[in-house]
């Protein structure tokens, strides 16, 4: 039996129409939880209603005269943000992917320093966090990468880059039980994903929203995104693989050519109005998630501005030092705003250069405090970029999360 219900804590006012979600109920068989309350387990018997997403594939969305210049104005500060980079954006574009992967694995409360970070791509494990958002930046990457071809396949792919690394079982695969999002059972949860049998169809159809050209960008991210979260797809991994899936849309759509813009910076500013919009999206409201998306969109085109800025300076000051210097150090000190932790491997393969030639380079660089030791990773030593670290920070910290509630 299917039925329309409004999300629990949403308001019922609809500015425009778009199909809310309805409900479906199903047998719910399973045991309680360990440790339950004998509350809980009360409150856990009998049968549960699950969300039945919309099909969305052929619908029109429409938001007020406002919101529409808001998405123009933000799309116009992407497009311009990524010209201004110039041709030589690969350090700017390495950097703000792993900005927008550290944002969106904050958003999901996976905190780590841009050091941790740095350290866990080239496999150090003493940070947990700091691994799992080393994965996002792979998972990132991948979305990118696969951004000409938008499909229920590749999304996958994302996935998997996404959770290989931390739990391969589910890693890159579709679920087939039902999930829930807080609560002990799916009577008592905040939300009830659709059914594991309408997983497949409602990604066909999400698919071909996405793969349409006759919707403005940032608002068919927007709705893209928050339709894969309702949905849902994944055991987990939904909220940062659905974030990936906005940066391939965006790039894939032409707003950007060489970076990613880190929108999840913008969204972190204020995680409560995003979840709260991802809710009105759920009772037939796209206007809040499309004006959240425009809104951080342009707060992240600044903050990345920023830290281009910070990121100029900080190679001005390194050419100014090793003025004087062997070429291979000047080499080594372009690829850090790149690569801000380093090893001599890493140089000998990038720049290309002899072992000996790599070590004095590296010793160069840390004479001149462009460099700093950073302990040993599997055996093999690793130096870091202090400022490129630091500029790092300075990001995440103006984007910090400022309101949750």
């Amino acid at each position: 039996m299917r039925q329309t219900r409004e999300p629990r804590g949403m308001s019922t006012g609809r500015l425009h129409a778009w199909p809310g979600i309805t409900y479906e109920e199903h047998p719910w068989d399973a045991e309680p939880e360990h440790g339950a309350s004998r509350r809980q387990r009360l409150l856990a018997r009998g049968p549960y209603q699950s969300a039945v997403a919309p099909e969305i594939a052929d619908l029109d969305p429409q938001v007020d005269s406002r919101t529409q210049a808001l998405v123009e104005a933000a799309t116009m500060d992407m497009v311009r943000f990524d010209a201004e980079l110039g041709k030589d954006s690969a350090p700017f574009a390495a950097l703000l992917l792993r900005s927008e992967s550290a944002s969106s694995s904050q958003i999901e409360d996976l905190t780590a320093g841009a050091r941790k970070i740095a350290l866990a791509q080239l496999g150090d494990t003493s940070s947990s966090n700091a691994a799992l958002i080393a994965s996002n930046v792979r998972a990132l990457q991948a979305a990118i990468d696969l951004s000409e071809d938008l499909s229920v396949e590749n999304i996958a792919v994302m996935h998997h880059a996404l959770l290989n690394a931390s739990d391969q079982v589910i890693a890159g695969e579709y679920r087939d039980a039902q999930v829930w999002i807080r609560g002990n059972a799916p009577h008592t949860a905040e939300f009830v994903p659709p059914h594991p049998s309408r997983v497949s169809a409602a990604m066909d159809d999400l698919v071909a929203f996405m793969r349409r050209d006759d919707i403005p960008a940032l608002t068919q991210a927007a709705i893209a995104h928050a339709q894969f979260e309702t949905i849902h797809p994944f055991t987990d991994g939904n909220g940062r693989t659905g974030r990936a899936i906005v940066s391939a849309l965006l790039r894939a759509k032409g707003v950007t050519e060489k970076v990613t813009i880190p929108v999840s910076s913008g969204l972190l500013t204020n995680t409560g109005l995003y979840f709260d919009a991802l809710g009105s999206y759920r009772s037939g409201n796209v206007q809040p998630i499309v004006e959240r998306f425009a809104e951080s969109g342009a707060s992240a085109v600044d903050n990345g501005r920023l830290l281009a800025k910070d990121i100029e300076a900080a190679e001005e000051g390194y050419m100014a030092v090793l003025s004087a210097a062997p070429r291979s150090a000047r080499s080594v000190a372009e690829m850090l705003p790149r690569e801000p932790a380093v090893t001599a491997e890493m140089v000998q393969e990038q720049v290309g250069m002899a072992p000996a030639t790599a070590y004095r380079a590296i010793e160069r660089l840390e004479a001149d405090g462009i460099l700093v030791p950073a302990g040993k990773i599997r055996g093999v030593s690793v130096w870091v970029a202090p400022q490129i670290i630091a500029a790092l920070d300075d990001f995440a910290a103006r984007a910090g999360r400022r309101v949750r509630s």
